[in-house]
This record gives structure tokens, sequence and C-alpha cells, in this order.
């Protein structure tokens, strides 16, 4: 039963101390703080109120502004207004229905012959039929909380478009996506519908895989608007997400619960990772067109890994990692695209920080190798080993999926990158001895 609320005046009154306190308030506002489990003499307990006073009390201006708050059964759209003296005016008290997420999809019927399988909002495995036809002798629950493309690898369908990238960016039901099972490649067709949590938020796709005769052969690259697309519909709201984590985490607006903040931080990364995405998914698109062709010129390798390490600084010092440059002295000129050399190198110390133990040093040389400009990232992860180093550099490829970051597309480029600047990547290692990635680039 919802409770009966006050009538209110076109403008109701407050008044907070420079802590935050509530020391007096019109009976709408002292309801509303009620109903979010305030009283007199606490902390004002609607979040977006006491946001705002407390910024006019620091700024020591007014400050104004639309806010919109749930209330029970319905969302508040109010009008604040706050003095720098703690007054707070509040008028607008127009009330319309709460938002409602839309129930999740009824399950899909599994056709005979297909297997069902099922994502968290991170695209982790959750669910895979026990019927699922992975080769190998390999069992389902060994691929449960690993990515989905370590289960598929993803082909465009006849349009050259993937068709759950699409269905991702929109969140719509997934149609017809061609895939090949891993390991084994047997052809399938992808479907699935999107289910959405309590808040309506993305949680995750539940879907079936059927097996076909015979899958059309990959399309190589990915369309120029697919690409457009995809960037132009996911690049504003993932970062609009970030930064409202960001903001979230930070405690801006107050102090919250401590899982409350590491779940904002988790959020924050996800969305960071699928914008890196994004990016690679654009530069893949860029490289393997027929006319893409680098801006080649004069450029000093040693002046690119110190601008990189620089780039990367803070990284490393949150992963407790230590980034040994190049002197300003020191200097390798050659022939290449200075941003791309730069996105290159940025690729291999952000992989050097991430599987370097902490308090480890990652060290960033630049120098001339015979007759070839030279910059080579050095760490001291877990290494390679060298029946997987021609793997690393192969299109969505990974060693061990599991792993958090990367979604095997960032070594790909950076191969293709330098080579088509005359120039090559390439790495050295052995298990537990880390790794050494060297970028040479021609001189002349």
């Amino acid at each position: 039963m919802i409770a009966m609320r006050i009538a209110v005046s076109p403008v109701s009154h407050a008044r907070v101390d420079a802590e935050g306190l509530l020391l007096s308030a019109d009976p709408a506002i002292l309801g509303l703080n009620g109903r979010a489990g305030g009283a007199l003499r606490q902390s004002l307990a609607v979040p977006s109120i006491a946001m705002l006073a407390r910024l006019a009390v620091r700024l020591q201006v007014a400050v104004q502004r639309r806010v919109s708050i749930a209330d029970g059964e319905q969302d508040l759209e109010l009008w604040v207004r706050a003095q720098p003296d703690g007054h707070l005016a509040i008028s607008g008290w127009s009330e319309t229905p709460a938002w409602r997420a839309a129930p999740n999809p009824v399950p899909p019927v599994v056709p005979a012959g297909a297997w069902g399988w099922e994502t968290d909002a991170s695209l982790r495995l959750t669910y895979i039929a026990p019927g699922a036809g992975i080769a190998g002798g390999g069992e389902a629950f060994t691929m449960l909380g690993r990515p989905l493309t370590s289960l598929f690898g993803f082909d465009e369908g006849p349009d050259g478009v993937m068709p759950i990238m699409d269905a991702l960016a929109r969140r719509r039901p997934l149609r017809a996506q061609p895939a090949k099972l891993h390991p084994g490649g047997a052809a399938l067709m992808l479907s699935a519908e999107v289910r959405v949590d309590q808040m309506g938020g993305f949680a995750g796709l539940s879907g079936i895989a059927e097996p076909v005769a015979m899958a059309a052969s990959p399309v190589e690259g990915l369309s120029d608007g697919f690409t457009t697309g995809l960037d132009r519909a996911l690049r504003r709201p993932l970062a609009r997400i970030v930064a409202n984590a960001d903001s979230i985490q930070a405690e801006a607006d107050g102090p919250i619960a401590r899982d409350y903040a590491d779940y904002a931080a988790d959020i924050a990364t996800a969305g960071r990772h699928l914008l890196d995405l994004v990016d690679d998914l654009v530069d893949l698109q860029a490289i393997e067109r027929p006319d893409f062709t680098p801006e080649i010129e004069p450029i000093d390798l040693a002046d690119v890994a110190r601008r990189a390490a620089g780039l990367l600084a803070v990284r490393a010092d949150h992963a407790g990692v230590i980034l040994d440059r190049p002197d300003q002295d020191e200097h390798a000129a050659g022939l290449g695209d200075f941003r791309r050399c730069l996105q290159i190198v940025v690729n291999l110390i952000g992989n050097a920080i991430r599987y370097s133990p902490q308090g480890e040093r990652v060290f960033v040389t630049a120098m001339m190798i015979n007759d070839r400009a030279c910059v080579t990232v050095a760490d001291h992860g877990k290494g390679i080993a060298e029946k997987d180093q021609a793997r690393i550099f192969e299109k969505f490829e990974r060693i061990d999926p599991s792993e958090p970051g990367g979604n095997g597309l960032g070594l790909f480029i950076a191969r293709r990158l330098a080579r088509a600047m005359g120039g090559d990547l390439t790495v050295t290692s052995a298990p537990g001895e880390g790794a050494l990635f060297t970028l040479a680039l021609p001189i002349g």
C-alpha cells in the first residue's frame, strides 16, 4: 500500500548545516527525507539534494538544478535551489510513474540437435548445455567463466555485418550469427535473447547454437558502415557509463558502501574494456583495407618510447610496476608513422604492466640493431611458451582467455601495422622468464 503523502505548497523550504545535517524542513521535504531513511539532526538522506547542498556550501555560490528522485511507486521531478548558507528551496514536485525494467524473455525453445548457452553482462559463459558438441573430449563445465569468444569464433553475415555486435550495440535479440565452435571449428548458427537485470541494464545473453551442414566462408575484414555505426552507437554511451561509474566509485556525491564503490569500479573497468574493443575493431577495419597506407616520415623511436611510457605512468604506478624508459639523450632514428608507432608501443607497455608482478620493472629501450631502429619492451611476467609465440599475433587469439583484459586483437593489429611500415614486431620468451617484444623499423 502506498503511504498517503502530505500535499505540498508550490515551494518547500529546508535548512542544513555545514556538515549536511538537516536542521529544519517543511512537511513535504521532511516526509521525502523520512521515506529515504533520514530524520532531523541527521545527514540529509536524499543523495541528489544533499549533493547540491554540499556543492553550494563548498563553492559559496547558489546552485540550482532539476533532479529526479525515486520515491516509492513514483518518481519525483523537483527543482532544487541551494544557497551557501544551507537554505534549500524545492519546487516542482511533479510525480511520474517509476520506470520499470522489461521482463526477461522466456527462455528459447531449443530445437533438436541444438544446445543452449548463457552469459553474464561481461559476456562470460555462465551456462553451457551438457550436450554441447565441444571437440577433443572437452567438458562443457570447464568453459564456464571464460569469455564467449573462447567457445565461439564469430563470422560476418552475408551482408558483411557481424550480427552479434549489432545486437549488443542495440540491445536487440541476436539472429543468424555464423560462428565456429572452439576447438574443432564446427560450423554453427547462433541466436540469443537479451537478458536484463532488475534495473533494466544489460545482464547477458541466453542463446542456442545450431549446427549447420556447411558454413559460408568468412568475409575478410569489417565493412566501413559496420565499424562507423558501431563506433557512433557505442562510444558516447560507453564513455558516459565510465564517467558516471568513476564518479560513483570516487564517492563524488557522498559516501557509499564499500561494496557499491567496488561494483562501480568494476563497471568502469568493463566499460573501458569495451571502449578498447571498439577502438581495436575500427583499427582492424582500417588495416585490412586494400588501400591502407601508413604515413611514413622520419621519426625517433626513443621519443616514441618515452611518450608511450609517460602515457602509462599512472597505470604502472597503480599496478606497483616501475617503468624504466629511455633517457632524453637517447635516440633511434627510423622511418614510420609516428601515431601508429605510439599505438604499438603503448600496447606493448600496457601488456607488460598487466603481466608483471608487483614491484618488478618493465624495461623500455630504444637502439639501433642491424641497421634497424628498434624499441624493445621487456617484462618479468610468466613468459610465453614457444608453441604459443606465433599464435599470439593471430586475430582474436589469447593464450589464456580466462585472464581479465585483452580481446585478442592488440598484437595482431600491432604486427600488421609494423609490417605495413616496412618493419616487424617479434617476441622472444620462455615460460617463467618474462617476454621481450621488439618493434623494428627501417632507417631509409
